[in-house]
């Protein structure tokens, strides 16, 4: 019975808690709604004093409702050039040892590969879309035992298998802080991560039966709200729907405490309780455990939690730009269809009003009476005009996106290739700040999947490892291997430098000779490097017999450590030698590698000076 009770009271303090969170983040949530009709192109609704979504309607019937969307093309514009960071994650080493160079290769080359196993491109453009329209987006990584290659069966039949990290994008609607005040994860005691599955869903995920109930969810769905005078026009717009036979399932994260060392992982499907136990993930750099969440904003918004959209500031001028364009438009219908006057009793106005004045229509008038006449409209006047101008270079203010970024043309009167270098770096400058949360979270979530796997790959796995000379390997590795907390994750960020802006700067320094040796010849190492800067990785044959000595050469680096390797006759030896030189360099402890590098390294000497002599030989031979 007292386990009863303390079941109970757990589901309830859970719900309770959950319930006053999403009380407090109602407002929140409206405007998350607005930013997202807006970006469809719904734009004539608001957010009520009771904190709904409204639409409002015309207030004549001949009023212009046309919806001029400038927001979609200045968030997809922000969306491609945000697509340009990849933020690809490598591990540097520790230190100059060839130990942790190698821990620092092999975590690098695991931890891409898991990445691609995940799609992690795709998962970070989906969270782009979520984090530019609602402001923030979350990245979950905990491990799935039904992942991974199957290693057998249990005694009921069912498929056993290694398991592997689960990446999953949480839009921040089902995302759920202890305090909406707190501006990062790190200052959150607790997150729930709330979200709606079917009653069939849950049965299949946790194995029990859960009654299913109607709940709000967010859907796409057709409204009037465009059109002008004698027509009308709909437009998307994302609304709440009610979805029944559903389930809300909550999962509560709580940082470690004096009354739960652990930490405590609490999980509610509907009104029962599938799991209550300590934290599953270590994923602190100390060892400790936490939460495994990675927090991605467009803009930081230090007083809130969630991050705040762009398009929270065009609202109100993409509202204005509306109203002067319909405005515009009104006027030019009085101006093309005329106002007509008409002395009372004159005409047959309900014919008038239904006819108008037709090309050749006869207007019968009262005998006595003025006839009809129209009224002079004058023209637009000009500040309609200027508004609509001083308007569009709001937009590229607020925003940030240019007409250099958006149209993808320059602006007038510019020609100079100053001007629009320093117009593309202004851009790029506007969105460094979100392409740096991009990459902050990508970290993240880097640390997190090599943290899951210390702790939970303690047995070999296989992987198909490509390394950065494109070179496939398969090696075998487990958890213990990747020793991530003594490793710095690094990622590149793709919009300070073009792929042409990096080529033009490898091109100006080989004209300046820096690549060259004091008799002015560039060596195979070095030409190699160049291709790969230049992205001919696989451009030329000649490249690829030179990058298989070098990997050669580093795998002998690797194999010497436990046995004496001798070079075969084929060897570039320059090559080879070069490559053992910097082993022997970075090598700082271990005096039994040395000794073997040393005397590999003379081997090659000594096969190439043979080879020289030889060559020597045949060409003295040749001049006789």
């Amino acid at each position: 019975m007292k386990n009863t009770e303390y079941v109970e009271d757990i589901v309830a303090n859970l719900l309770h808690e959950f319930s006053e969170l999403s009380e407090a983040r109602r407002p929140i949530e409206a405007q998350w709604r607005l930013n997202m009709n807006f970006m469809k192109g719904n734009q004539y609704c608001e957010i009520s004093p009771i904190g709904d979504v409204e639409d409002y309607g015309k207030q004549y019937f001949w009023q212009e409702r046309e919806v001029f969307n400038h927001i979609a093309p200045i968030i997809e514009t922000r969306l491609a050039k945000l697509g340009r960071v990849k933020a690809t994650i490598s591990v540097r080493p520790y230190s100059s040892d060839d130990a942790d160079v190698n821990v620092a290769k092999l975590s690098t080359g695991v931890l891409r590969t898991i990445s691609e196993e995940n799609n992690i491109g795709e998962l970070i453009n989906n969270s782009n879309i979520w984090s530019e329209i609602c402001g923030s987006v979350f990245y979950k990584v905990v491990w799935d035992e039904d992942k991974g290659v199957t290693i057998g069966q249990n005694k009921s039949k069912k498929i056993i298998k290694e398991g592997d990290v689960n990446l999953i994008v949480c839009p921040p609607h089902e995302i759920f802080p202890d305090k909406l005040s707190a501006s990062s994860i790190d200052e959150c005691k607790f997150l729930i991560h709330a979200k709606i599955y079917s009653v069939e869903d849950v049965k299949e995920m946790f194995g029990i039966d859960v009654d299913g109930h109607a709940y709000d969810v967010f859907s796409i769905d057709s409204v009037t709200s465009g059109g002008g005078l004698g027509y009308s026009a709909s437009t998307q717009r994302m609304s709440q729907v009610s979805r029944d036979n559903s389930v809300l399932v909550l999962e509560k994260f709580e940082r470690p405490t004096n009354d739960y060392p652990q930490g405590r992982h609490v999980l509610v499907a509907g009104d029962k309780l599938v799991s209550d136990g300590e934290l599953p993930y270590v994923t602190e750099k100390d060892g400790g455990k936490g939460l495994p969440f990675a927090r991605k904003v467009a803009l930081d918004d230090i007083t809130n939690f969630y991050g705040q959209s762009v398009i929270e500031r065009i609202i109100p001028l993409q509202r204005a730009y509306n109203g002067v364009k319909n405005k515009k438009h009104e006027f030019m219908n009085r101006i093309a269809m005329g106002v007509l006057a008409i002395e009372d009793g004159s005409v047959d106005t309900d014919n008038l009003e239904e006819e108008g004045l037709s090309p050749g229509k006869v207007l019968i008038y009262r005998q006595g009476c003025a006839p009809p006449r129209m009224l002079n409209m004058g023209s637009v006047p000009n500040d309609f005009h200027q508004e609509e101008i001083r308007l569009e270079s709001e937009f590229v203010r607020i925003s940030g996106v240019s007409e250099f970024m958006r149209n993808s043309s320059l602006p007038q009167n510019v020609t100079s290739g100053v001007a629009i270098s320093m117009i593309q770096e202004q851009d790029d400058t506007r969105l460094s700040m979100s392409a740096e949360s991009i990459r902050s979270a990508v970290k993240r979530v880097g640390q997190l999947i090599l943290r899951l796997y210390k702790q939970f790959a303690n047995n070999n796995r296989l992987k198909r490892v490509a390394g950065d000379n494109g070179d496939v390997q398969v090696i075998y590795f487990k958890g213990s291997d990747l020793a991530s907390d003594d490793l710095v994750f690094d990622t590149d960020n793709e919009l300070n430098e073009t792929p042409a802006s990096r080529r033009s700067m490898v091109y100006e320094l080989i004209r300046m000779g820096m690549f060259r040796d004091d008799d002015g010849k560039m060596d195979d190492r070095t030409r190699v490097k160049l291709l790969d800067m230049l992205g001919f990785g696989n451009w030329e044959s000649a490249r690829d017999i030179d990058e298989c000595h070098m990997i050669r050469a580093e795998r002998e680096n690797i194999d010497i450590r436990e046995k004496d390797i001798m070079p075969i006759e084929y060897d570039n030896h320059e090559l080879h030698i070069a490559e053992h030189i910097k082993a022997v360099i970075c090598e700082k402890s271990d005096l039994m590698y040395i000794e073997r590098l040393d005397g590999h390294i003379k081997a090659h000497q000594m096969m190439s000076f043979h080879v020289d002599s030889i060559a020597a030989s045949v060409d003295a031979s040749a001049q006789m």
